[in-house]
This record gives C-alpha cells, sequence and structure tokens, in this order.
C-alpha cells in the first residue's frame, strides 16, 4: 500500500524571513529586537520553548531532539513551527 507524501514546508525558512525582515527595517534596534525576542521565547509553552532554544540557538537536529526529548520528529517541527509562528504575532503585537 502507497502512502501519500504530505505537502511539506521548510520551518528553517520562517525564521530566516523574520530575520530579513529585521535587517532590512532602516529603524532596526539590535538591543530592543533581543530583548523582544527573549521575552517573546519566555512566553511560550514550555515544549516549544525548549524544542526552539534548541533548534535556532543550538542548532540540534530534530532527530537528535528526538531521542533527547523522547518525542517524534514530527511533533517536534510541529512545536518548532507554532513557536515561530507565536514569536511572529509576539512581535507584532509590540511594534
Amino acid at each position: 500500500m502507497l502512502q501519500r507524501q504530505h505537502p511539506t514546508e521548510s520551518l528553517s525558512d520562517d525564521t530566516g524571513e523574520v530575520a530579513r525582515t529585521l535587517e532590512s527595517d532602516p529603524y532596526f534596534d539590535g538591543d530592543e529586537t533581543e530583548l523582544l525576542l527573549q521575552q517573546a521565547i519566555a512566553s511560550l509553552p514550555e515544549k516549544q520553548r525548549i524544542v526552539f532554544n534548541l533548534k535556532y540557538f543550538d542548532e540540534m537536529k530534530y532527530e537528535e531532539m528526538s531521542q533527547l526529548l523522547d518525542t517524534s520528529v514530527g511533533a517536534l517541527k510541529a512545536s518548532y513551527h507554532f513557536a515561530v509562528k507565536k514569536i511572529e504575532a509576539y512581535f507584532h503585537e509590540h511594534d
């Protein structure tokens, strides 16, 4: 039996686009943005915060996280995706 392939979206593209948007802003203040990012991360649910930190800052692969956190790769990708979306929303709310 063939399994249907679901379309995938690269989650790393989400964070890359956020970074490009910030860098292109002539009023970009790195210190203020760093503080806002830390506040946004702190507002995430614990699981999403852990996954985001491991992926974004530690650049850990999903397979490694899966073993470390005893969670499926799919669930980790979803957690990271939702974390990025919540961080983006936090930035938009605090412009």
